[in-house]
């Protein structure tokens, strides 16, 4: 194998349950891998013996190619590994390259053979290679309790070697579930619930309601910044802007103050679903959890979720708040959502909101709005950005 080169190994993890559909998900594993690091030169996945072995650039630094593909979905674990032909002087050497600099009291080897078409056991093989470390390091064998695992990858057509098994982020590869639309806030909730959705696979697109310029442009700025981070999972984005300030308006001037809320969420949906039908998405995703706020109460999303067409997915349904903090922080969206901002569900809300409405009597009141005339309203506004990793978000213009 040439030196200027380096590899991963990439152990797979739900992927590997899929029976018949494996290789269209190993497929798309493939391309996520390779779309994940395209900025950093021509990077090659093969699939081999239940594993992918990842080639790059030996100039690339491994902190770099480690912090890439922790962020991609469907990967149980991986190491930067080294690569030897199926002989042992020369699985000798790779283990030596991987130990190089390494000082550790106690190892264990840790041979699986995926091909076995070669003369040694797995057996023999952990006896030979731990006589070669003894005979190169100051250390013992520690088969319960090593301080170092060496692990050693029998496959077709090469010997894989490597020691510091990294875990990656789990779930499906993005991009094989099928496309979301996600109603994205600034706030902490609705990013987890569409990382959520892109760790099952899905591609998720985004849709964010703002009030400017009733309100400032912070909860624009906030919302295209988290997009940006999620996109970081799946590569590719849209991110819908839609003014609803106006919107809001013509409920305030025609409801009750204590349906508003509800109203506002409702018209939500149906702009989301129109959205979603012009972009092929089957399901609107909210970061709602059940009783959180007043508009979330078991009575009103049932109301609510009445005015769309589409299923409307909760992956945050049953969490609590700290439990939504905690997994904000761990996925890298808390320092922007905990910013503060003017977000548009904080514009002409009633002091007391209703907690259980009433179908009929939201309705009713609906009678009393143009409902085309609002919905032409707000999509007459709406502004679109195409966002990739790694790369630049793109404006792309005004749609009307």
């Amino acid at each position: 194998m040439p030196a200027s080169t380096q590899y991963v190994v990439v152990h797979l993890g739900e992927v590997s349950l899929k029976g018949k559909n494996r290789p269209t998900f190993l497929r798309q594993l493939a391309d996520n891998i390779v779309q994940a690091l395209s900025d950093y030169g021509d990077a090659t996945v093969q699939r081999q013996a239940g594993r992918m072995l990842v080639t790059l650039s030996a100039d690339i630094p491994p902190e770099r190619i480690i912090e890439r593909l922790q962020q991609v979905f469907g990967i149980a674990n991986f190491a930067v590994c080294a690569t030897a032909p199926h002989q042992m002087e020369a699985i000798q050497h790779a283990v030596s390259r991987v130990l190089s600099g390494k000082t550790f009291a106690s190892f264990r080897i840790t041979a699986r053979r995926a091909y076995k078409e070669l003369p040694w056991t797995s057996a023999e093989l952990n006896r030979v290679l731990g006589t070669h470390v003894l005979s190169t390091h100051q250390t013992r064998v520690n088969l319960d309790h090593p301080e170092l695992v060496v692990h050693v990858d029998v496959i077709p057509r090469h010997v894989l070697v490597y020691v510091d098994k990294i875990s990656g982020a789990g779930g499906l590869p993005s991009g094989s579930g099928g496309v979301l639309l996600s109603l994205l806030s600034g706030g902490f909730d609705s990013p987890v619930a569409a990382y959520r959705m892109i760790k099952r696979g899905c591609r998720v697109d985004f849709v964010h309601f703002h009030s400017y310029p009733f309100l400032d442009r912070t909860s624009l700025e906030k919302a295209q910044h988290l997009a940006q981070l999620l996109t970081r999972h799946q590569y590719a984005s849209r991110l819908f802007l839609v003014p609803f300030g106006e919107v809001q308006q013509h409920i305030v001037s025609a409801v009750p103050p204590a349906y508003r809320v509800v109203l506002y969420r409702r018209y939500m949906l149906r702009l989301a679903t129109l959205l979603a039908q012009q972009t092929g998405a089957l399901a609107l995703v909210t970061g709602e959890s059940l009783g959180q706020v007043a508009s979330q109460t078991l009575p009103n999303l049932a109301v609510i979720e009445a005015a769309s067409s589409l299923p409307i997915l909760r992956p945050l349904v049953g969490m609590d708040k700290i439990e939504i903090l905690t997994e904000a922080r761990a996925i890298g969206t808390y320092a922007t959502s905990v910013l503060p901002d003017q977000d548009c569900c904080t514009l002409f809300v009633p002091r007391h909101p209703t907690t259980r409405a009433v179908l009929a009597d939201i309705e009713q009141a609906e009678q009393e709005l143009d409902m085309p005339a609002l919905l032409h309203l707000a999509l007459h506004g709406l502004q679109t950005i195409d966002l990739r990793f790694p790369d630049v978000p793109a404006y792309v213009g005004d749609v009307t």
